[in-house]
């Protein structure tokens, strides 16, 4: 048994501080917010969709960031500044956008997506954590019939790799989720993944803490990391602004804004913050019109804003922006999503009383997280798992605890090494 600091509670921490602890050590939590999941987990898609497993890097990713210089409503946004790591990052990435590198990073990520969805299914038999699970699978829509043929093309990788998917019609669609029955005549086509599914990240994560606290986990909220003591070149403890926690272990699960600390290690990763945008629309459930809200969760291609049912709300996000590490957000940042939302699911919810909220997705060139021991013994990055950290943070902690157990990793842990 041994003694292990993991710093941060969002969904990746945490879930790895259940399998820690599953193996018998003495894990303590440092978060600096109230509460976990208070960054990128509080608000993000829902959608737990090894069926949406695709590299952001692909050939046609440059073409769409130039684009978005000159032109508005595209899903990726790029908005130049004079920060030098914004730069260093997008060589990186467009780096990673030949047909041959997409691949085989996508192909790694569904693997990975894949596996952390059988890892859920443990991990919420063990514990009965609730979440809003739905799991009836998600319908990928399609407006026009050239963009629907083009998406069933795309999707034929994951397809080949062991996604289950079926093509469909609108009405088809429409029979899947009888929400969709007042615009099934705006979708040309639809991919239904049925084992993909959704479910609230904030709500597992807080509830999987409050069982891991149950069981002996000690987290501490509202403290800070300041660094890691290293002695005869291995971790020796924490020092934080409450005090110093002696350790055999640290592994880092932080965002975008904890890559400092790892820099004073010696390590500095290409993770940069995507901005991301979510609007969260509450159900008036004693009205007709909670009827037309989506009971299985998607997302409209064609604007790529995705959708989720979560309890008596129906979550929607879109847009990925690299801007920095700026998350204050304008009305107009929303319009895609409204928009879209409205036209699949008339008078669904009270958006005037929607929790508007923006968060930083840590992203990689790769779209891979960095899951490996550092040069300094007993110190683990396990960070950048971008817009699906919710679908990979199981599988991520069980791949990390068996790593620091000195296990066979259940999958190839190449894709996911830091860099040399």
């Amino acid at each position: 048994m041994a003694r292990i600091v993991i710093v941060g509670a969002g969904v990746v921490g945490t879930a790895l501080a259940y399998e820690l602890l599953r193996d018998g050590h003495r894990v303590t939590v440092l978060e600096k917010n109230a509460k976990p999941a208070e960054g990128t987990s509080y608000a993000n898609a829902g959608l737990i969709a090894p069926g949406h497993s695709f590299a952001w890097a692909s050939p046609k990713a440059p073409k769409v960031l130039l684009k978005s210089l000159f032109q508005g409503g595209q899903a990726l946004r790029f908005k130049p500044s004079a920060d030098p790591a914004l730069w260093s990052w997008m060589l990186k990435f467009l780096g990673q956008c030949t047909a041959g590198r997409a691949e085989r990073n996508t192909l790694a990520k569904h693997a990975l997506c894949l596996y952390s969805q059988s890892c859920l299914e443990r991990v919420t038999e063990e514990t009965g954590v609730p979440y809003h699970h739905i799991g009836k699978g998600l319908l990928y829509l399609y407006r026009k019939p050239e963009s629907f043929a083009a998406g069933a093309a795309h999707m034929k990788l994951l397809k080949d790799d062991g996604q289950e998917m079926q093509f469909l019609t609108g009405a088809e669609a429409a029979a899947v989720d009888p929400a969709l029955e007042a615009s099934k005549d705006l979708i040309a086509g639809a991919v239904y993944c049925p084992t993909d599914g959704s479910g609230d990240a904030r709500l597992f994560t807080r509830n999987l803490a409050d069982h891991c606290a149950g069981h002996g986990v000690d987290f501490r909220y509202g403290t800070t990391v300041e660094r890691i003591e290293v002695r005869d070149g291995a971790v020796a403890a924490v020092k934080t602004d409450q005090g110093e926690i002696e350790t055999d272990a640290a592994i880092f699960c932080t965002g975008v804004l904890g890559m400092d600390l790892l820099k004073k290690h010696g390590l500095t990763l290409p993770v940069y913050p995507v901005k991301g945008y979510s609007m969260t629309v509450p159900l008036d459930i004693d009205s007709p019109a909670a009827n037309r809200a989506p009971t299985v969760g998607g997302v409209d291609e064609d604007h790529l804003v995705a959708y989720a049912r979560i309890g008596d709300r129906v979550r929607l996000t879109a847009v990925a922006e690299f801007s920095g590490y700026d998350r204050q957000y304008k009305d107009s940042d929303f319009d895609s999503m409204l928009s879209s939302a409205k036209s699949l699911f008339p008078g669904v919810g009270d958006f005037e009383r929607a929790e508007k909220w923006a968060g930083l997705r840590p992203m990689t060139p790769t779209g891979l997280p960095f899951m490996a021991p550092t040069r300094t013994e007993g110190l683990y990055a396990n960070v950048g798992h971008g817009h699906m950290g919710w679908t990979m943070a199981c599988g991520s902690a069980r791949l990390m605890a068996d790593t620091i157990a000195g296990k066979p990793p259940a999958l190839p842990m190449e894709s996911f090494a830091l860099p040399t």
